[in-house]
């Protein structure tokens, strides 16, 4: 048993990140500090002045870790990266893990490429971007290629017996690897690439439209829409129209909001919305979601945001601005100095130029909150309608209790009764509650008996609720059936032995095998309750999915592992070692003697022996 109080006595006076564990062991807050025993300690004081995320906080710490470092700045490094793998419940989230497409030119090559990605690294390449659009960088990409036959493969040196490739053939390489260009005109291109890419497009522009003219005039329309699509990824790109600032500067405009109104100590909603500013123009914007608990002060969400947000990025610009001075700033400063490799400052401007960027990224917040708090009202709606349909179908028009809301749906999925599993999803506020999903192999019935199947099923989920297992404690309103009569009686039967009273429906298929009714008492047609059709179409249709999945990913392992067991001299250990070095029976079965016996554990005799059984096969 872990004692909280004994180990508040082995803090270190020491900066480094503290973990939170709840009496599952599972992470549920990661912080750092620039003292642990100080900050630690100071969580398991006294609670009546503590806010209500920090008090259900502390209510559910069953025991913690420490990871000294040594300065404030490696803590904060280790915090956001520790955040990242765990995802704890009391921390805030950046739930969109959005990397933006950049354009590259590879400077340090001899004969530079163009390239897209998404990860900027310090390795001489000069980068452009961000862009929010995907699509229009590839064509961008496309067209200067197109205009610019650069050399596209990543070879840096060239024998002198050196053949083209298929580029070179059909004219979108210039054939460095023949000699055909001197560095000195392929560096010319580049820069003209480079002019490009800095907004300067009236050249390239003029250029494009002259040859879709002339396409359209041949009436190589198809050709022409290729020019013409060109033209459109310029304008998507183009910041040309969007000058926000006199002065060339590079400067990210940040501002977050929590949305709704809500107290409540369990997950909520913030959003964070960015604008690119870069060389004194807008090229962009994007919105992040964050996952919190409770409502965040804007500082804090604005904080936590930046620390996730630039964790794993080298360009940065060299100024961000925000709306509210964030409790960390000097150090945050401290850490993005270090990544960028200059100086970077975080400004809350108070007028002009820059506190007008600010405004206008509120107003983006304003008409996205807008949006959402709309979207939320649409889905409440159909939310309540579908809970009021299934409520009365179940219980009546004139019921007053409790309406249903949590709903469990459960199939089985087997070959002629082999590898047989069981699904169970989970359905709240009309929305999957995908952490919830329970998956189970049949352990008790053989062959292809069903009714069996499902009723060890049953059996098994809510044994498990009883004997107070966490994973299985939430019990539903309603349990859904994939099949109608025969296969409710059979959960009735279960649940009536086991003393749980809980209505169970079927879901009926129609002869095309699609959704066709809820059977309770009676048959309830669903074609005739729109809302009601789609939301147990897709529930019928995710766990089948789920168990139909399951299923096959069993069935191969079962069957990748017993085609192995066949061979003579194979046992537990040499069978994961071929899988975990191959990745996949497939490639078991199409490697050498040779590759076969480099594996840890295997030896010559083994591996002849396998490629004797795949060839006997």
């Amino acid at each position: 048993m872990f004692d909280i109080s004994e180990n508040l006595k082995l803090l270190p006076d020491r900066p480094g990140v503290y973990i939170y564990k709840d009496q599952l062991g599972q992470v549920i807050y990661v912080g750092k500090a620039i003292s642990l025993k100080r900050r630690v300690r100071q969580y398991f004081q006294s609670q009546d002045k503590k806010d209500l995320k920090s008090q259900a906080l502390v209510s559910n710490i069953s025991e913690f870790e420490y990871i000294v470092t040594n300065s404030e700045v490696e803590a904060l490094i280790l915090e956001g990266n520790l955040v990242k793998k765990y995802m704890p419940k009391y921390n805030v989230l950046l739930r969109d893990d959005k990397t933006f497409p950049y354009i590259k030119i590879t400077l340090k090559e001899e004969f530079p490429r163009i390239l897209k990605t998404r990860k900027v690294v310090k390795d001489g390449s000069r980068y452009f971007g961000p862009y929010t659009d995907a699509s229009a960088v590839n064509q961008i990409i496309d067209m200067l290629n197109y205009i610019y036959p650069l050399k596209k493969c990543a070879a840096s040196s060239f024998p002198k017996s050196a053949k083209p490739c298929l580029n070179y053939h059909i004219g979108q390489c210039l054939g460095v690897c023949l000699g055909n260009v001197s560095k000195a005109q392929y560096r010319i291109y580049i820069s003209e690439v480079t002019e490009f890419l800095q907004g300067k497009h009236k050249r390239t522009l003029e250029y494009l439209n002259l040859r879709m003219r002339q396409e359209s005039e041949k009436s190589n329309y198809e050709a022409a829409a290729i020019f013409r699509d060109y033209i459109s990824a310029v304008g998507a790109i183009s910041s040309k129209q969007n000058v926000v600032l006199e002065k060339p500067e590079d400067i990210d405009v940040i501002v977050t909001a929590s949305i709704g109104k809500s107290t409540a100590m369990d997950e909520a909603e913030a959003y964070g919305i960015v604008l690119f500013i870069r060389k004194g123009k807008l090229i962009g914007k994007d919105y992040f979601k964050l996952q919190t608990i409770g409502i965040e002060e804007n500082s804090l969400l604005i904080e936590a945001f930046i620390k996730q947000y630039y964790g794993d990025m080298n360009l940065i610009p060299k100024e961000i601005i925000i709306e509210d001075e964030i409790p960390e700033k000097p150090l945050i400063e401290e850490w993005l100095k270090e990544i960028k490799g200059s100086v970077v400052k975080i400004l809350v401007p108070s007028r002009g130029e820059k506190k007008g960027l600010l405004i206008m990224a509120r107003k983006n917040m304003d008409e996205l909150s807008n949006t959402i708090s709309e979207k939320r009202k649409t889905q409440t709606e159909v939310r309540n309608a579908i809970s009021k349909e299934l409520t009365s179908f179940v219980y009546g028009d004139g019921y007053e209790g409790k309406p249903i809301d949590r709903v469990e749906a459960y199939d089985i999925s087997n070959i002629s009764g082999v590898d047989s599993v069981g699904a169970m999803v989970v359905f709240q506020d009309g929305k999957p509650v995908r952490k919830d999903y329970r998956r189970f192999m049949i352990k008790t019935i053989e062959g292809p008996d069903d009714y069996g199947s499902l009723s060890e099923v049953v059996y098994r989920r809510f044994n498990r609720a009883l004997k107070a297992d966490p994973g299985f404690s939430k019990i539903p309103d309603l349990l859904l059936i994939d099949g109608g009569e025969n296969q409710i009686s059979v959960v009735r039967k279960v649940l009536s032995a086991m003393k749980i009273n809980i209505p169970v429906c079927g879901m009926v298929k129609d002869e095309r095998h699609k959704t066709r009714g809820l059977v309770f008492n009676s048959e309830l047609v669903l074609k005739e309750r729109p809302v009601l059709f789609k939301y147990i179409g897709t529930i019928q249709e995710e766990v089948h999915r789920f168990a139909v999945d399951y299923h096959h990913n069993l069935h191969r392992r079962n069957m990748e592992k017993s085609w192995l067991d066949q061979v003579e001299g194979i046992g537990e250990k040499r069978r994961n070692s071929l899988l975990a070095h191959f990745g996949s029976m497939e490639k078991i079965m199409n490697a050498t003697v040779e590759e076969l016996a480099e594996v840890n554990g295997m030896n010559k005799k083994v591996a002849e022996k396998i490629i004797s059984l795949k060839t006997n096969k």
